[in-house]
């Protein structure tokens, strides 16, 4: 998910965020979605509002706050968890809205991400399974679902405590220290709501072994579990984006708990990985794609040949040739149109077996010169490899209803038969690239 954090609870929220401020919402109409939109939408120049309902029931309402431009109200209602409410800067709706309708990936996020679907914790979505088109669920081991019961169990002062208004709102720059205090001053405002969510039944933190500061590992730290030299992580001020989402802050940056670092990690080789893998040394001392040297050590020897050239020479001739057989905007080779060519050839393979009524066991191999094609692309578009098995197995199973898992075995199966890139390194380039439904447990 995009990087989401509310800057206020709502006063009348079910599932307050920790260490944030409570704000009076008493103008908005949180029964009403439609209300909520029209609250901004078509109200003037900067205003905006929006609503939708959810998959399963429930929905979500977004509306610019009229006495205060720069924030908005973002509320989530289910059937059976009750109603979230935060306000929201007004530029950061957009993240939240996506996550809410199309994220699947529940509804509240605590700890950089990690969210909540009404019955389990789960990491922050950062492995994409393109054979679902959605993130991986990843479950967190021995979760705890804190609620307010359980904070309001210790001592808390609301007296201690205020309900901040719209008018003049200003993000605080730090988290409230005092922040059960304004918990429980909320609890005293919820006695006087009609049918209210009982305390223990309003989720507020999430706790698990993982979460634990001294476990939590610092920029080296992520470089060392993805196995990659710290000076290549990206920039720390300018590729914040391509980092995940830390789940704390120390006193020399981001920390992020081990098996986010590791699911991070896994996404870095799915990428990038089959580039290395299938990656060799040209003439000239650089690293290209394998498929790309062959093709120019080819066509070296063809120029040599003639004995016209030195080597050197030759090599020199040949490479910008080879290089225009696959790279550029219009390669001599239709990459793209060989692409579509290779999966569509998968499919049908597949597409016919299912049509003669195959089981999963029974699905066979792939022919050798489908084989061939495979090999010959992968080595030459190695950092495509992700996105080709990923759009197999996503046809595969919406067009033939076959499960990912099924479909994984049987290109793994195909590959060991034909290809010439060996059974090691065909293991080794499925285990990164296959989407993660289509990997079988051993791998």
């Amino acid at each position: 998910m995009g990087e989401f954090r509310p800057v206020a609870n709502g006063l009348r929220t079910d599932h307050p965020v920790p260490g944030v401020p409570f704000i009076n919402d008493e103008r908005l109409p949180l029964d009403n979605p439609d209300a909520i939109e029209r609250t901004g939408r078509n109200q003037g120049e900067g205003l905006w509002g929006r609503t939708d309902r959810l998959r399963g029931g429930g929905w979500v309402a977004f509306t610019t706050e009229p006495k205060n431009r720069a924030y908005a109200w973002a509320v989530h209602y289910h059937p059976d968890h009750g109603r979230t409410v935060v306000l929201v800067t007004d530029g950061s709706w957009s993240e939240l809205h996506h996550d809410w309708v199309y994220g699947r990936i529940g509804f509240l996020y605590r700890h950089g991400g990690y969210w909540w679907d009404g019955t389990t914790w789960h990491r922050p979505g950062i492995v994409f399974d393109g054979a679902r088109e959605r993130h991986d669920a990843r479950p967190v081991r021995d979760a705890l679902t804190v609620t307010a019961a359980d904070l309001l169990l210790h001592h808390a002062d609301p007296g201690n405590a205020t309900v901040a208004t719209i008018a003049g709102f200003t993000t605080p720059k730090t988290t409230l220290t005092d922040w059960r205090d304004h918990l429980a001053l909320w609890a005293r405002h919820r006695r006087r709501v009609p049918d209210a969510r009982p305390l223990d039944r309003c989720v507020v933190d999430l706790r698990a072994p993982e979460l634990e500061p001294d476990l939590l590992v610092d920029r080296a730290g992520l470089a060392k579990i993805a196995n990659i030299a710290e000076d290549d992580l990206p920039h720390p001020e300018y590729g914040r984006h391509k980092m995940p989402e830390p789940q704390a802050h120390g006193t020399h940056g981001p920390l992020w708990s081990q098996p986010v670092a590791r699911d991070w990690a896994e996404e870095q080789r799915r990428t990038h990985g089959p580039g290395v893998l299938l990656s060799a040394t040209t003439a000239f001392g650089t690293p290209q794609p394998r498929g790309l040297v062959a093709d120019h050590n080819r066509l070296t020897r063809i120029i040599h040949d003639d004995e016209e050239q030195t080597e050197e020479a030759a090599r020199k001739l040949t490479w910008w040739p080879a290089a225009s057989l696959t790279e550029g905007t219009e390669p001599l080779v239709p990459m793209g149109a060989l692409r579509t060519t290779l999966i569509e050839a998968v499919l049908s393979h597949l597409a016919q077996d299912v049509e003669e009524g195959e089981s999963a066991i029974g699905l066979g191999t792939l022919r050798h010169d489908v084989v061939e094609i495979f090999d010959w692309y992968v080595q030459r578009k190695p950092d495509h490899t992700a996105g080709v098995l990923s759009e197999i197995c996503l046809d595969a199973r919406t067009r033939l209803d076959l499960d990912p898992k099924i479909v994984g075995r049987f290109i793994r199966r195909s590959l060991h038969l034909d290809s010439t890139l060996g059974r090691e390194t065909i293991d080794a380039l499925l285990d990164m690239a296959l989407p993660p439904s289509a990997k079988s447990s051993a791998s």
